[in-house]
């Protein structure tokens, strides 16, 4: 969860975002930047979804690092067995 806080902090800031619209920036630097925002804030949102699956999984001290309920379980082991990278061009 650490990790997860740590990419959220680093995050596109949103008066960077807002600066680059248009018209403040030229239509094209607006498009690229808006492409871009929409594509790290869906791998956040990924990375996220991973790392607390993950975190499930984790042990220590032969006792579990996270519990969740059976359901949410069954959901973060979802995620790690039928989760696949796709690359960003292929998206």
């Amino acid at each position: 969860m650490e990790i997860a806080g740590l990419l959220y902090e680093g995050r596109m800031d949103g008066e960077n975002a807002t600066m680059c619209r248009a018209p403040r920036a030229h239509v094209d630097v607006a498009s690229t930047v808006d492409t871009f925002a929409r594509f790290a804030k869906d791998q956040y949102n990924d990375m996220v979804a991973l790392l607390a699956a993950l975190s499930t999984k984790l042990k220590s001290s032969s006792n579990a690092y996270t519990t969740v309920d059976q359901d949410i379980q069954g959901q973060m082991n979802s995620i790690l067995d039928c989760g696949r990278y796709v690359a960003p061009e292929n998206r």
